[in-house]
């Protein structure tokens, strides 16, 4: 039985707004709600900024939260070129400029956060804290990038709301989480006709001869000076926590919190855990 999560239901009443911004001449899909301390939250391979639905009205409480669709993902501009992490990483602070943001901090999942680990060891001036959120394949397994390859090529090539859902499912612990909701929205996205082309340039980086020059590496993970927290799960279908202790010993000043019960969405299936250990990290309590 489906849980019953509702995107409207997790926002009704929060003061927020939606808008696009050009960053760089790329159309951008926003959203943001609260004040303070910027956070910026990024969604993973092939998403969009309602994998943060459930976590904008805790998270508010304390930050100005933005998340957007990445370049190339979501209802953002889809550009004709590969979707490589220092081309995410760029969108990125150019974002920030557009925003006027002289510094933030950054919680990306997956996809997402490996381009905020490559943003804080590349762009120090403009990261405070860093929030790994299940980065993904940090070992390169093969498996796993022919898994996520194939099955996000599929659920634009072949679209159905099978396949979008076995997408989807594949992410969770509790594939109940995973509502018709959730389904329809992605399977509007992956149905705009340029989502044809974009989907290749979205997994680029599970290719090899791409992803060597931006594979996880203490050569340069281990220049991220920023305090940064590696938020893992018991189940990511992606890696094990022996993974997450890895990148723990090759970042300086990181720390490792593991939540249980879930797979590669915390911040849906936990978000009250996923909310309280952003609010403590970044206002320096774990330290």
């Amino acid at each position: 039985m489906q849980k019953t999560v509702s995107i409207w239901f997790e926002l009704v009443g929060v003061p927020l707004q939606q808008y696009y911004v050009d960053v760089q001449g790329i159309r951008t899909r926003v959203l943001e709600a609260g004040e303070g301390e910027a956070l910026i939250l990024i969604h993973g391979t092939g998403g969009h900024l309602e994998a943060y639905a459930r976590n904008i009205r805790g998270l508010a409480e304390h930050f100005r939260v933005i998340t957007y669709d990445m370049v190339g993902h979501g209802l953002s501009d889809k550009p004709d070129r590969p979707y490589t992490i220092d081309y995410l990483s760029d969108h990125l602070i150019g974002l920030a400029k557009a925003l006027g943001l002289e510094k933030f901090h950054v919680s990306g999942e997956s996809l997402g956060g490996w381009v905020a680990a490559w943003t804080a060891a590349h762009h120090p001036e403009w990261v405070g804290r860093v929030i790994l959120n299940t980065p993904g394949n940090i070992t390169n397994k093969p498996d796993v990038m022919q898994r996520v390859k194939e099955s996000t090529i599929r659920a634009v090539t072949e679209a159905s709301y099978e396949n979008v859902r076995s997408r989807l499912e594949w992410l969770f612990y509790d594939k109940s989480f995973v509502t018709d909701e959730l389904v329809h929205i992605r399977y509007g996205i992956y149905t705009r006709p340029e989502m044809k082309k974009a989907v290749y340039h979205i997994v680029s980086v599970q290719d090899w001869e791409i992803r060597k020059h931006y594979a996880w590496d203490p050569s340069w993970v281990g220049k991220i000076q920023s305090p940064t927290l590696i938020l893992w799960t018991d189940h990511d279908p992606t890696g094990t926590v022996e993974e997450a202790e890895l990148l723990h010993r090759w970042i300086p000043h990181s720390r490792l919190h593991v939540i249980e019960g879930a797979g590669h969405w915390p911040q849906w299936e936990k978000p009250e855990e996923f909310n309280q250990v952003h609010v403590d990290f970044i206002r320096g309590r774990l330290d």
